[in-house]
């Protein structure tokens, strides 16, 4: 019979590839990529919880956010406890983490995958989204999930393949900027696709079907919860307009009332004087010309014919406009972005749908203050910047070596993160949560390679002891 301490000795060796050692680490994810909530006494809140609160427990369609996402707190028990939601959101991103050490790094051992997620906690601002109620927790989750599926989909079982397809599914259907993500991400693929199958040398191969389905499960999810709420099928109305209010702040709006207006009959045209400097400022001020004219409800028409008509005279302004906008969120990655005392805006949804919890929301960290993202940002914004140039060098080196596996993963990592960066700045407005929701894949991506470097690969994935389902 083993001692006690022969047993702790093997599970310290416990490689990341064997299911025991698979299962025990998403286990041990979850409070891990909850210790911000767990330290705030309460999960972490963000403006727009109130209206996925209303939408999803109130039943109330709300044309700006997410029908899926307020649905899915609705299905977690978000009425019970909030603190459900954001253990399910933690666990989908666990097994996602640890899907992707299996198939890149299967001799990595037990314990430095755990430092590993640790290091991420400590160094980028992954636990401010796991313990986050908002959706964008799923921003990496959906790039992770599809890269997994487009490359090693043949060395998972089946019920892996099942559960990363409906994970990505789902993570997709939770955002709008997540169905354009993914959407360019296929596109790539099939360009990636294209190109290895003509080239002398010996690339991955790519498998589109799977992410592809998962695109089209989260297509269904959108188009399906918007139906059973308003009766009428679309993907978004809110689109355009947040569109729109990015062509206001970088003046392509102005210009174009200034040049047409009266003759043009837009609307807007008395309102050209009072044009706000900014797109949240259009969004969210209460005076705003977007308010008068009865908000998402009563300009989404004349969003889309303003930004096509601007398309047509000014195609050279908006490609400037749309390539400085998605370099300035690829640059912008600061944690803790509107992260801060909220109750003067969402106490009202908090006391009528989640009454239980409005002690303990009150008297957490955040709302009493005690948020202070200087010194995490002191290292968040380096260890980001770190990251992008060791992850573009890696992947030279990567190439030269001839090591076109790993090349493929940091070379995906980096248009996932500049996909991100362009689909929000460029169809919405650069924020610094945009791309510090998605930053730390980048460091996940290098300590993931470091375990492949240091531990090297074993073939096949599956042990023999695994069954195919």
């Amino acid at each position: 019979m083993r001692t006690s301490a022969e047993g702790r000795a093997q599970f310290w060796r416990w490689p990341i590839r064997e299911p025991r050692a698979e299962a025990v680490a998403i286990v041990l994810l979850a409070p891990i990529l909850l210790s911000v909530a767990i330290w705030n006494r309460f999960p972490i809140i963000f403006y727009d919880t109130g209206a996925y609160l209303l939408q999803g427990l109130g039943f109330v369609f709300v044309e700006e956010r997410s029908p899926v996402y307020s649905l899915f707190l609705f299905a977690t028990g978000a009425s019970l406890s909030l603190w459900l939601v954001v253990i399910v959101q933690a666990a989908m991103t666990g097994f996602v983490m640890v899907e992707t050490a299996r198939a890149l790094a299967p001799r990595m051992m037990l314990p430095w995958f755990i430092v590993l997620t640790m290091a991420l906690v400590v160094l980028t601002g992954i636990a401010w989204y796991a313990g986050q109620v908002e959706p964008d927790c799923f921003t990496a989750v959906v790039a992770l999930a599809f890269y997994l599926l487009l490359f090693h989909a043949g060395e998972l079982t089946r019920g892996r393949r099942i559960a990363l397809f409906l994970i990505a599914g789902l993570a997709i259907a939770c955002h709008p900027s997540h169905l354009v993500l993914a959407t360019g991400l296929i596109a790539v693929a099939a360009i990636y696709w294209a190109v290895s199958r003509r080239s002398a040398r010996e690339w991955p191969a790519v498998n589109p079907v799977l992410p592809a389905a998962s695109l089209a499960l989260g297509i269904v999810l959108i188009v399906a919860s918007n139906f059973g709420y308003t009766r009428q099928i679309f993907i978004s109305r809110a689109g355009p307009v947040f569109v729109f209010a990015r062509l206001v702040q970088d003046g392509i709006v102005l210009r174009l009332l200034e040049e047409t207006c009266p003759q043009s009959g837009y609307r807007l045209c008395p309102y050209k004087d009072e044009l706000p400097r900014t797109a949240d400022q259009w969004l969210w001020d209460s005076d705003t010309p977007f308010k008068k004219l009865k908000g998402f409800e009563g300009t989404t028409a004349e969003s889309e014919r303003i930004i096509f008509d601007s398309l047509r005279r000014y195609p050279l302004m908006h490609l400037r406009t749309a390539w400085h906008d998605s370099w300035k969120q690829f640059t912008l990655f600061h944690t803790g972005d509107q992260v801060e005392p909220q109750e003067w805006v969402l106490y009202p949804n908090f006391e009528r749908f989640v009454p239980g919890q409005v002690h303990a929301y009150m008297t957490a960290r955040q709302q009493k203050g005690e948020f202070d993202f200087l010194p995490w940002n002191t290292i968040d914004v380096p260890i980001g910047w770190i990251s992008l140039a060791l992850l573009a060098g890696l992947l030279v080196f990567e190439l030269v070596r001839g090591r076109h596996r790993e090349a493929v993963f940091l070379g995906f990592i980096l248009i996932a993160l500049a996909g991100n960066a362009a689909v929000c700045g460029a169809l919405s407005n650069p924020h610094d949560r945009y791309q510090s929701r998605i930053i730390w894949i980048a460091t996940f991506a290098l300590g993931i390679e470091a375990a492949v470097h240091l531990s090297g690969r074993s073939r096949p994935l599956r042990l023999p002891s695994e069954s195919g389902t």
